[in-house]
């Protein structure tokens, strides 16, 4: 339980490090924006156009008699629409961590030197495209691994009594980790952590990623609150990483430095 605590105090702490930071903060709101349009068209797109989808997929119910065959389409289309909110959810740290590599990377890096006891920060080698290409390639494998627990989980709310009580809860913690696990990733990748050497220390480590993810996730449920928290919740991330690899941290660094005058300085 102790871990539970601190897992969310290193969220809070992330906040508190941009919150600190402006510069760093207002051009951390530039991918989250950008992936929230995106979504969100899809999503509009998805709500008009998701039962004549359904309908062109569904071509065997045409001659079944009424209402089935509307009533059949109807929930197929509250599934798919169902679904693709899900996956928004599980998948939009990935995309906007994916669109604002190079800024969360320096961001990151730049919580690393704050709270280092010698101002350092580890430092990756890879040139940016080499970068973007792991990142894109871990994304994927992790999507892939949360869109199995979105579809069982799905499943599972079809369960009386337990579906709409226990495994709405049990959702968000998956929601909370596989965020983490992407959140965690910039850091974590800069170091040279591979993602299942990563997973494996996130496992080691449940009780403390539940605290700082599944209190994210359900902040992320509300709508544009996943932008203003991102740039804060990689700063968090960066200082459980370091918690996670026992790496020394200087306290005072999250809270006493100035701010600073640009993302690349």
């Amino acid at each position: 339980m102790r871990d539970l605590g601190a897992g969310f105090r290193y969220l809070l702490k992330g906040q508190k490090w941009v919150g600190r930071h402006g510069r760093q903060y207002g051009f951390g709101l530039l991918p989250g924006l950008i992936t929230l349009v995106l979504y969100a068209a899809t999503l509009v797109a998805l709500a008009l156009w998701g039962a004549d989808l359904v309908g062109w997929a569904t071509p065997f119910a045409d001659d079944w008699a009424d209402p089935w065959a509307g009533l059949f389409r109807g929930f197929l289309t509250a599934v798919l629409f169902a679904l693709a909110l899900l996956l928004s959810v599980l998948t939009f740290t990935a995309m906007t961590l994916l669109i604002g590599q190079p800024f969360y990377e320096s961001l990151s890096e730049k919580v690393d030197r704050d709270v280092s006891p010698d101002g350092t920060a580890p430092e990756s080698d890879l040139p940016l495209w080499r970068e973007l290409w792991i990142s894109a390639r871990d994304s994927l494998r992790i999507v892939a691994r949360a869109a199995v627990w979105a579809v069982l989980l799905f499943a599972l709310g079809f369960v009386p009594v337990a579906g709409q009580t226990v495994v709405p809860v049990i959702g968000f913690f998956v929601t909370g980790f596989f965020l983490t696990e992407e959140l965690t990733a910039v850091a974590l990748q800069r170091r040279g952590v591979e993602v299942r050497e990563r997973l494996a220390l996130l496992r080691s480590r449940k009780t403390l990623v539940w605290g700082f993810g599944t209190p994210l996730a359900l902040a992320f449920l509300v709508p544009f609150v996943a932008v203003f928290l991102m740039p804060g919740a990689v700063a968090g991330a960066t200082l459980m990483a370091r918690d996670l690899r026992g790496e020394e941290t200087e306290e005072g660094g999250v809270a006493d430095e100035p701010e600073e005058e640009g993302v690349g300085t």
